[in-house]
């Protein structure tokens, strides 16, 4: 829903930008002056651009089946950017500033590594809590992963499990229940009965389902937890750094590979398609994995600890232990 909402958004621009003209009248001169009015006018970043050429290639390609075909156009290049990373001491600070529900969401997402959406939209059939294992359904890039679930959170989480299959059977004896997604809902329609269906962390007041226009529950929206977030940043006074929720799962990946953690299994539990999105938290953490130090470190070593022929550095190729047996 959030991905037809933004494409409808980037359609409307386009065609406030064609001057309200129908969209069929227009092609791929039309999307490349677009594109390149939001880079060099408005000064989007890369990833809105993205994003607005999706929305267009959407339109004219599955909607109108009209192929804009090469635009001869180039994105502008991404700069490189560093992600916010917390200390271990700092998320402590935050957690210790939250409780009950919040408290569970946000351990959830550090401990586990998720985005805030995944978090809220878990449901009861998602949880193990004897293989202290979650899977996540149909995240970014329409993939399914597994991820741990911290031991600490086990007890709390199964209280949360049954409070949101209570819920759920009430709303049930009401004649209605969880939110389906609509396909789904087709394919089981008694699904919203069923308690593995429930959300772990149901919303307090009931909505209509957006397509089918029928009474029942969706999970929490994603506004309370960033609220709340908030006011456990500004309670542990943290003020350098700008924190959000998405910063909680960067600091999981940072703090498992400061652990030691294999890369590549880091890079399972955060779902990324390419390793080279992971990379980035090696750079965060400044030792890249391979026990590099500043040089500034070993000079407070003694000398003969580090003391070597100066004929060692002539040249790459020669082998410091060759060339000085003793050392």
């Amino acid at each position: 829903m959030r991905t037809e909402k933004s494409y409808i958004y980037w359609i409307r621009g386009y065609i406030r930008f064609i001057g309200r003209r129908h969209p069929s009248d227009t092609g791929s001169a039309e999307v490349r002056d677009c594109l390149s009015w939001l880079a060099n006018e408005r000064h989007v970043t890369v990833n809105t651009q993205k994003v607005a050429l999706n929305a267009l290639v959407f339109l004219y390609e599955k909607f109108m089946n009209m192929p804009l075909g090469d635009l001869g156009f180039s994105l502008a290049k991404r700069p490189r950017s560093l992600p916010t990373v917390l200390s271990c001491i700092e998320v402590r600070k935050i957690l210790q500033q939250t409780n009950g529900r919040n408290s569970v969401i946000l351990r959830l997402m550090y401990g586990s590594g998720l985005r805030v959406s995944e978090a809220l939209r878990l449901r009861v059939q998602d949880i193990d809590l004897s293989r202290r294992s979650i899977l996540i359904r149909n995240s970014k890039g329409m993939r399914d992963r597994n991820v741990l679930l911290g031991e600490s959170l086990v007890e709390e989480l199964k209280n949360y499990v049954q409070t949101g299959i209570e819920q759920n059977r009430k709303d049930n004896e009401e004649g209605f229940g969880c939110s389906i997604p609509y396909a789904l809902g087709r394919k089981y329609p008694s699904a919203w009965k069923s308690n593995g269906w429930a959300f772990v962390f149901p919303s307090t007041t009931t909505c209509l389902h957006p397509v089918t226009s029928k009474k029942c529950r969706h999970h929490l929206h994603h506004s309370v937890i960033r609220k709340a977030l908030k006011r456990a940043v500004i309670e542990a006074d943290i003020t350098n750094k700008r924190i959000s929720c998405h910063t909680l799962r960067h600091s999981f990946a940072t703090h498992l590979l400061e652990a030691g953690t294999d890369i590549r299994t880091v890079q399972e539990l955060l779902g990324h398609s390419d390793i080279s999105t992971t990379q980035i938290y090696t750079h965060v953490i400044g030792n890249h994995f391979a026990g590099t130090r500043s040089p500034l470190d070993r000079l407070e070593e003694p000398a003969a600890v580090y003391s070597v022929c100066p004929a060692v550095y002539t040249s790459p190729l020669n082998s410091p232990t060759a060339l000085c047996p003793e050392r």
